[in-house]
């Protein structure tokens, strides 16, 4: 069945767009000499992080990275994260980013250093050309049809959605299924978006912005090209394609083509939870052929792993040793922890991390954030969140993440614009931030919370 129809009506939907935390994060931020800009890409401040990390970009890009890592150190909520996606997006839009988190490596099913492989394959691509049948246009009108989650009646996703592209000779509307209309979302597609769709694939392209559509919001600064006219061609077409795809991909094509023919040869079949390391090493030498041929070419991504004092001693043997290996990847640490235990040990170290991995890392401490950069980062959310704020709201929120924290005056936002609703306003006013903020205590409260009621709570 094909993904993409085209139509001749459409009827008004409502537009629901998913948010990600770091979604207003498009690089670095930094000029043509590499100093941080104070407010650019999203980022606000952390300029001596930033300065680094820009230093970091630059070895990566030079090929001096080679057998260390980097290592984010700093209070919660001080932007490790949004620094290690920004490195990522200062690579280039198809650098592979894998995030996995310390305590994700503790599976009763599957070893903790297939786990660490698994990401450290996904985090590095193999870039190649073709030709594809593809629609590209300028977004003019895009609506989608919304319907309940299967798992969570009271979460909306697109079922579908109804698009119409344009060019200078050429317009067409499209319907397009699920798994495009949830690709648009996630990529906030909006008026005057440049866009490719892959006519067998699916795959959603974000290619830029064009000036000159009508009701479509520009900005001075745009993290996409900007053309300042529509472009010519047919909106379906062919067109070379670059891919990007990942060690990790190959592995599983490989293996699963690997295992129909055993089962074709025995007539039956075997789960596997973890990759023969025969096929890693076939998956190698066949990337190694098509490397030497020029065919493709490596991209080393980023693997960030965050809260890494949770790794234990194998696991960080096992990094030193991708650290130094032939396919690797730029691999980004993140942790806020002082001194304290190598987990699996009694030895007590920087951060939870053995000296000898800590000595090959390039460490950048992340500072908190001032008070004027707090109220920066507030407004940015709010505008990449369509949460319309009052002055006397913006004050509010900045006055609880100086005393609170900034991750809790985010969260109070949403919850602040559903109270707004219900008094019938599209602006969030002080009030509702007060109203929102007994309603939704934060760590420190439930700290007194546990204390003050310690008798009634379960202990385990």
């Amino acid at each position: 069945m094909s993904m993409i129809r085209e139509v001749k009506d459409e009827s008004k939907r409502e537009i629901l767009k998913r948010i990600s935390a770091h979604s207003h994060i498009r690089g670095l931020g930094l000029d043509d000499k590499g100093e941080p800009i104070q407010v650019a890409d999203g980022f606000v401040g952390q300029v001596e992080a930033r300065k680094s990390a820009g230093i970091i970009v630059k070895m990566i890009r030079d090929g001096r990275l080679a057998g260390r890592a980097v290592l984010l150190i700093g209070p919660p909520g001080s932007g490790k994260t949004a620094l290690a996606i920004a490195i990522a997006r200062e690579l280039g839009e198809d650098t592979p980013f894998v995030m996995l988190n310390g305590a994700e490596l503790y599976s009763a099913e599957v070893k903790k250093t297939e786990i660490l492989m698994r990401a450290i394959r996904r985090a590095i691509g193999i870039r190649f050309r073709e030709i594809r049948r593809v629609y590209e246009g300028v977004v003019k009108e895009i609506k989608f049809a919304l319907a309940p989650h299967p798992f969570n009646p009271y979460t909306k996703i697109p079922r579908s959605a109804k698009i119409t592209l344009a060019t200078k000779d050429d317009e067409r509307m499209l319907e397009v299924d699920q798994s495009i209309a949830i690709q648009l979302m996630q990529l906030n597609i909006r008026k005057g978006d440049l866009i490719s769709i892959d006519a067998d694939s699916g795959e959603v392209f974000k290619l830029g912005r064009v000036k000159g559509i009508e009701k479509a919001k520009y900005y001075d600064v745009e993290t996409y090209r900007v053309l300042e006219e529509m472009p010519k061609g047919k909106i379906f077409k062919e067109k070379e394609i670059v891919r990007t795809i990942t060690l990790h991909d190959l592995d599983e094509a490989y293996a699963a083509q690997r295992k129909a023919a055993i089962m074709s040869f025995i007539g039956i079949g075997s789960e596997e939870k973890e990759l023969d390391p025969e096929i890693r090493k076939a998956v190698d030498e066949q990337v190694r052929k098509i490397l030497s041929e020029g065919k493709v070419t490596l991209v080393p991504g980023v693997l960030f792993i965050d809260d890494v004092h949770m790794l234990d001693v194998e696991s960080f043997s096992f990094l030193t040793r991708v650290m130094e290996s032939e396919f690797s990847p730029i691999i980004i640490m993140a942790t806020n922890r002082g001194i304290t235990k190598v987990r699996g040990t009694d030895v007590e170290s920087p951060h939870g991390i053995p000296l000898d991995l800590l000595d090959r890392l390039l460490i950048i401490p992340v500072r908190p954030y001032t008070q004027e950069e707090m109220k920066e980062i507030i407004m940015i959310r709010a505008d990449e969140e369509g949460i319309k704020l009052s002055k006397d709201a913006i004050e509010a929120l900045v006055k609880i993440a100086g005393e609170r924290s900034l991750r809790y005056s985010i969260q109070l936002m949403h919850p602040a614009k559903v109270i707004a609703e219900r008094k019938e306003r599209d602006e969030v006013r002080a009030e509702d931030i007060e109203e929102a903020a007994k309603l939704f205590i934060d760590v420190m409260q439930s700290i007194e919370f546990a204390k003050k009621w310690e008798g009634k709570l379960i202990k385990q």
